[in-house]
Order: C-alpha cells, then sequence, then structure tokens
C-alpha cells in the first residue's frame, strides 16, 4: 500500500532541511529524502561561517546582505551553542581596496541590517599583539567586524532532528530513482539499502544542491529551466597559525577574500577558492592548483610562510550557484532563486542557491511559493523557534556550561565543553544516567566514549564512521588512526539503521 504525503522532499543538505522543518511544524506531512548521509556534500563544506557577506555589497547585493544580518541574529538565538560570535580582522593591503572604501563597506555593513547585538567594526593596530609578530611588518593598520561561527553540519542534522519532531518523515541513505507526475499528486520511487518503496506525495521539493539538475531530469526529463553554474569551494586545515579567537580576512590580487580561522582549538581553517566544476559530483576534492592557491594567499599576510606539507586535512564542497553570467566566479550571485514548475498536474519546486546564513528564510520563501500552486496549513512560524539542544536561558552558553557542569565532577572539563558546543541541553541525553566515566561503555579514544556513538546511531541518523568523525562532530582531526578504526568498527556493526538502545 502507498504512502501518502504532502510534500516530498529531495535533498538532506541545509536548504532541503530547512524546508522540512518549516513544512511539519505548519502540520503538513513531510517526507526527507537524502542519498547519502545528511550535509554529506556542499553543507558540510561550507567556511563555517554565519555572515552577512561583507564582499556581497561590492557586487550591490544589498537586499541579500541586509536579510543575512537579520537571519545572521536569528540563527545566533536558535541555536547558541553552535553558533557563536567572532570577530574577524582585515588587514589594510595598500595595493588593493584603499582605506577609505574598506571604512565606508563597514559602515554600511554595520546598520543596512537594523539593529544588530553583536558589536560594530573599528579601526586597529596591526603593530600591537595579538597581532604583531604574526602578520607581516608592512602591514601595519587595518580594521575588525562581527559575524558568527557556525557547525554547519550539525546545523543541518539539528534542522531535521526538529523536522522530525514536528512529523517529518526523515530518511538518509534513500535515493529518489523515480518520479511520475499526476494530476493531483507525484508518484515517486525511492531505493534504499532494503530495497525500493513507492510513495505518493501533493508536491515535490528539490532541493538536491549540485544535484538539483538531475532530479529535474528524473522528474521532467530535462533539466530546470534556470542554468546552474557549478562553482568548487575547498579548504586546507594547518596547524595553528596565530592566537587568539579572533579570524583574519585577507585581501587577494584576483579581488577574492581568503579567510584564515581558529579551528578545532589546534587548527586554523584556510579558504575558500572558487573554480568551475564539471567533474563528479559523487567525488569532490581539493586540487594542487587550489592548494596551492591556499597556500600563497595566506603566505602573503602571514610572517612565516604556509606550506603544503603542514596541512592536516582538507575539505572541497560544490555551490550550485545560478547562473547570472557574471563574469567571475566569485562574483556570481549567493542569492537563491526558486524554479516552480505545475505544468500538467502537481506542483514541483526547485531550488538553487542559497547559503547556510539564509536557509531559514530561504524555507520560508520556498513554501511561500509552493503556496501559489497549493493550498498549505499554518502560517511561517521559524522565526522565534530555537533548534535541539539550544534552549538555555538569554542563549547564554557561558552560564549554560557552567550550570552544566555541576554534578559531573567527573566529566573532564575539555570533554564537558565539546559536550556542551556539540549538543548544548541534549547533552543529558548523551550523558544520560552516568555518574563515572565507566558508565559511558567502551572508550574509544580521546575524550569519545561509546555512549556518545550510540547517541548519535539514536537520534541524529549516523551511520558510518565518517558520519561520527567528520559531520557530527570533527573528531577524525583528533583521534590517532587505531582510535579512528575503533570507531569505523563500532559504527559497522551498530549503526546499520537506526535502533533504540533502551
Amino acid at each position: 500500500m502507498k504512502e501518502y504525503y504532502d510534500l516530498l522532499v529531495i535533498g538532506g543538505g541545509i536548504n532541503g532541511a530547512g524546508i522540512a522543518r518549516d513544512a511539519a511544524g505548519r502540520g503538513m506531512k513531510v517526507l526527507l529524502v537524502e542519498k547519502d548521509d545528511l550535509a554529506s556534500h556542499t553543507s558540510s563544506a561550507s567556511t563555517k561561517l554565519v555572515h552577512g557577506g561583507l564582499r556581497y555589497l561590492e557586487n550591490y547585493e544589498f537586499r541579500l546582505v541586509a536579510e543575512s544580518l537579520r537571519e545572521r541574529e536569528v540563527l545566533l538565538h536558535a541555536a547558541p551553542h553552535i553558533i557563536w560570535p567572532l570577530r574577524f580582522v582585515m588587514p589594510h593591503e595598500p595595493s588593493m581596496r584603499p582605506k577609505w572604501m574598506l571604512r565606508a563597506g563597514l559602515l554600511l555593513y554595520d546598520n543596512i541590517g537594523g539593529r544588530m547585538s553583536l558589536p560594530k567594526s573599528r579601526s586597529v593596530d596591526l603593530r600591537k599583539a595579538p597581532h604583531r609578530g604574526v602578520l607581516q611588518d608592512r602591514l601595519t593598520s587595518g580594521f575588525e567586524y562581527s559575524d558568527c561561527w557556525v557547525e554547519d553540519s550539525r546545523l543541518v542534522v539539528l534542522t531535521a532532528m526538529d523536522a522530525e519532531a514536528r512529523g517529518a518523515e526523515v530518511l538518509t541513505r534513500t535515493e529518489c530513482t523515480g518520479l511520475e507526475r499526476g494530476p493531483e499528486a507525484w508518484q515517486a520511487m525511492l531505493r534504499d539499502e532494503a530495497g525500493t518503496r513507492e510513495v505518493c506525495a501533493r508536491a515535490v521539493v528539490n532541493a538536491a544542491g549540485p544535484f538539483v539538475d538531475r532530479v529535474a531530469r528524473v522528474a521532467l526529463g530535462q533539466g530546470t529551466p534556470a542554468h546552474l553554474r557549478l562553482v568548487k569551494g575547498s579548504h586546507i586545515i594547518v596547524s595553528r597559525r596565530f592566537p587568539g579567537e579572533h579570524a583574519y580576512i585577507f585581501q587577494q590580487p584576483d579581488g577574492r577574500i581568503v579567510f584564515a580561522i581558529p579551528y578545532e582549538r589546534d587548527f586554523t581553517l584556510i579558504g575558500t577558492t572558487d573554480q568551475l566544476f564539471d567533474g563528479d559530483l559523487d567525488a569532490v576534492e581539493i586540487s594542487p592548483a587550489e592548494v596551492t592557491y591556499l597556500c600563497e594567499a595566506a603566505s602573503r599576510y602571514f610572517a612565516s610562510s604556509v606550506t603544503p606539507d603542514e596541512i592536516a586535512a582538507t575539505y572541497a564542497g560544490v555551490r550550485p550557484l545560478y547562473e547570472d553570467n557574471a563574469a567571475k566566479n566569485s562574483t556570481v550571485t549567493r542569492d537563491y532563486v526558486f524554479e516552480l514548475d505545475t505544468a500538467d498536474g502537481a506542483p514541483i519546486l526547485s531550488v538553487y542557491g542559497g547559503k547556510i546564513t539564509t536557509y531559514r528564510k530561504l524555507a520560508e520563501h520556498a513554501l511561500a511559493k509552493l503556496g501559489k500552486a497549493m493550498d498549505l496549513p499554518g502560517e511561517a512560524w521559524t522565526a522565534e523557534a530555537t533548534l535541539p539542544g539550544g534552549e538555555f536561558e538569554d542563549g547564554n552558553f557561558a552560564r549554560f556550561l557552567w550550570r552544566a557542569s555541576e554534578g559531573r565532577e567527573w566529566v573532564p572539563p575539555e570533554m564537558l565543553l565539546r559536550l556542551a558546543r556539540a549538543y548544548g541541553t541534549r547533552l543529558a541525553e548523551v550523558l544520560g544516567d552516568a555518574t563515572s566515566l565507566d558508565d559511558l561503555g567502551e572508550h574509544m579514544g580521546g575524550n569519545l566514549y561509546e555512549a556518545e556513538l550510540r547517541y548519535l546511531v539514536e537520534h541524529e541518523y549516523a551511520r558510518t564512521g565518517e558520519d561520527s568523525l567528520w559531520r557530527r562532530s570533527k573528531l577524525g582531526l583528533h583521534l590517532p588512526a587505531d582510535a579512528k578504526e575503533r570507531v569505523i568498527r563500532w559504527m559497522a556493526e551498530n549503526a546499520t539503521a537506526r535502533v533504540d538502545f533502551a
């Protein structure tokens, strides 16, 4: 017997998860399917920022910047455990943008989004600590401003969890292999490791990111009317390059900017690139040319050069940008665009572009667009809602961490901080009734125990070692090889499906 849904969302990245969450919260019966793991492609390959997009001002994308800054405030409230403020330092490079232009751009950035909670921009003397000795001596002045850091893949997972809590069904490792349009509904063929199933849905949202045209061909027999520009962005992770919790933003001779950001305590994240991509979307990786570009970009500013031999890890993702015929990949709009197709039957909405910061607003706009073709229940509701784990008083993480430590003196401080950052108030579910480390089961290595893996399988859709080590966490950077092998082996033996460990 076929199962019927109001909405089938194809794609478990940030946009698909956001749309599924919003629709489920309005009372729709929603099914979200993802052919791989949640956030396994573009949404886990970002620069990990919730930001307004300072450089978009040069492209006159004022609406996008203003919306992004307002959404930055919304997301900071919704998930203060995985999103937090970060100061960015931009050295003034006399051969590039003049100082008056930087100052004017930052003044606009401070005010275009309305009243903001984060500190405004200011001038900074690079000849003083903590910049002295870190940057080249020729760099004497610059500016600093505020944006936010985000654990990008965890944001996707928490959004999907909230969608499920509100009634959505979330299926990972489930590919939509067939779509047949009827006058009132779509028939969809789904395939997972166990076989195939057929479902019906009144409408389909194609939020497959870089795979959007692939899904469109399944549904429509051709790509969508919009043109897609696939642009690869790559990052390198090196040993920690500078003290302090600030980040740097470096202007480049080609007009681009490159970030250098404190990462996972022991590392610095450097990125990103912008390259046209026409390869295998299931095998995206950094190229040698991109490694060279990023090392040279950072070496123009740091007192000591960044070299390929100090790279601890890399990652790359493909952005599905809406083709606006911009001359450079770096200036193609990061705004989102919808294509609604209602020809001869049930509607399908394809989503292009977007960015992590605006995913919640994108979901609202997607449903408004879909509402032109079908009746939708409920109204927009996500602006004031928190995400799982973010429900602590005033979004004050320090106060939450202090209270979380009470009665848990047996948890090492570094471990408690990591768990609190990752899970917020769900920390209590991860630790359960444990009163000692021995109660958390097998010690996998570092400060990772079996109890945490059980939680990831039961609540966060984790199925493999890679899911746990690189997307639900970044423990893959910290654990030795034998510990990572233990995790991979445990997941293979215990996580073939979501199970109830109670």
